[in-house]
């Protein structure tokens, strides 16, 4: 299913997040042409290409991390680039090899995301507790942020982005370094979030997770959205792998060099 959002100008302010007419450059390369995008409000967005389709960049300018060279972003109807204090309270974000304040133990590190946010300090603190019980750190709370595993400063840092009740949450590669026990608890959590009325785009390279996942998708290749919509339209039949191959080209059906094989 090709791309809706392009054949609208305006924002869909009803949607979660609008793009319309993206744009980014760095120097002669285009990381973001042109995308235009709606994730509809509540629904388990999945944003899936290739290394450098254009993924984190995206990402990146609509929750106001990245400034566009042009194109136009909503949040729940507000213009992030226009109101972008009001568009961030409403969005949690989880970005690739996000640096923290590791000299903070995790409990303090999570309590300072919600002061940040504007909460007083005794709910950030209850929120808290129940985030760290949720994501298994409680035995870590008081330990140092560089002293934590990868996996638990992914948790740690999915935490922040929670804390403060954003209705929209954003998670760059969010199940990286994670366990498999840790991963099924992060799934439960993210879909009663969803369940409660929430909206989470996730970008990820495991097509088998974001077809058990998610309901929504997107593939970006080359800075463009190639396709998008329900999980089923975008697959059309095929396993969403298979059909992500597809949509992107790049496999080259090689056995290997002669000194790989063994007789």
């Amino acid at each position: 299913m090709i791309d809706s959002a392009a054949a609208s100008s305006e924002p869909d302010r009803d949607a979660a997040l609008s793009i319309r007419g993206l744009y980014k450059s760095f120097g002669q390369k285009r990381a973001v042409d042109g995308i235009s995008l709606d994730v509809p409000t509540g629904s388990f967005y999945g944003l899936v290409g290739p290394n450098g389709a254009g993924k984190t960049t995206t990402l990146s300018i609509a929750t106001g991390l990245l400034t566009p060279d042009a194109g136009t972003v909503t949040v729940h109807g507000v213009d992030v680039w226009r109101h972008l204090l009001e568009a961030k309270r409403q969005i949690g974000v989880l970005a690739d090899a996000a640096r923290l304040f590791d000299r903070l133990t995790g409990e303090q590190l999570v309590v300072y995301a919600g002061l940040l946010s504007g909460m007083d300090r005794p709910t950030a603190v209850s929120r808290t507790g129940d985030l760290l019980r949720l994501l298994d750190l409680q035995s870590a709370a008081g330990t140092l942020v560089v002293d934590y595993s990868a996996g638990m400063t992914k948790k740690i840092a999915l935490a922040c982005a929670m804390v403060h009740a954003p209705r929209l949450l954003v998670l760059d590669e969010p199940f990286e370094s994670v366990d498999p026990v840790s991963a099924a608890n992060i799934r439960d959590i993210l879909g009663g979030f969803v369940s409660g009325g929430g909206t989470v785009i996730v970008s990820s390279h495991v097509m088998d997770l974001v077809q058990r996942m998610c309901d929504h998708v997107a593939v970006i290749t080359n800075g463009r959205v190639v396709a998008s919509g329900t999980v089923d339209q975008v697959r059309a039949g095929a396993d969403l792998e298979d059909r992500f191959v597809e949509l992107v080209g790049g496999r080259r059906v090689q056995e290997g060099p002669e000194w790989l094989r063994r007789s």
